[in-house]
């Protein structure tokens, strides 16, 4: 049950992205409406796709060597998890997105993707329910090889890497055609929404269930 709850996260907070309007689907419904129809927002949110797996890519496999240290693999997830707080803290002190995502050209969307994702700690966010996933699915993970143990690893961050990314463009895929083929531009106009405050409370949220269970691994 440990183990489908941690998945559900992983799930979850793919939709909570999606919803989030700062993750791109706006720009799919713009993508859309200026260019050929539905074939150009769907390209436009396979681009937004790429960028986010990436991002969240990116942050989750350098934690595949560090989990092959079983001796160190509490203060691991407690460093993880103090890391996540710091950044949500940051994020609610300062609240304006960094300079250089408005520099990228709405024409190059994963990378204007892969830097917002970024910048809003995506991965981050899957890092303390990446390490519990490990943790759940380690039996006797002392006396396995280390090899094993990063494979193993390896996979389950590509994994959750590829479930979150699913869920997050499955989610804004979703809101971005109802928009450009029902509910119109006075949608945006009249119900613009921006999750950034309850993201950055959520990243202190998680980090500090993941210490908390940390330390009671521990006890």
């Amino acid at each position: 049950m440990t183990a489908a709850g941690l998945w559900l996260a992983v799930v979850v907070s793919g939709i909570y992205h999606g919803l989030n309007p700062a993750m791109g689907w706006p720009l799919a419904v713009s993508a859309g409406l200026m260019g050929g129809g539905r074939r150009d927002l769907l390209g436009a949110l396979g681009l937004l796709a790429l960028g986010h797996l990436l991002a969240t890519a990116g942050i989750l496999l350098p934690f595949t060597l560090m989990t092959a240290i079983v001796a160190w693999q509490r203060e691991i997830r407690i460093g993880a998890a103090l890391v996540v707080i710091v950044f949500g803290l940051w994020l609610l002190v300062h609240r304006r997105h960094p300079r250089f995502i408005a520099r990228i050209r709405p024409t190059q969307l994963a990378l204007w993707s892969f830097a917002v994702a970024t910048a809003h700690g995506a991965g981050l966010m899957l890092v303390p329910i990446y390490l519990g996933i490990c943790r759940a699915h380690e039996l006797d993970s002392g006396h396995q090889a280390a090899s094993v143990l990063i494979g193993g690893n390896l996979e389950t961050a590509v994994t959750v890497a590829v479930v979150h990314t699913a869920a997050m463009i499955f989610t804004g895929g979703l809101i971005a055609v109802l928009v450009r083929a029902w509910l119109g531009l006075r949608f945006l106009s009249r119900s613009w929404f921006n999750l950034d405050v309850l993201w950055a409370s959520s990243l202190v949220a998680v980090g500090g269930v993941a210490m908390a269970i940390a330390w009671a691994d521990a006890g």
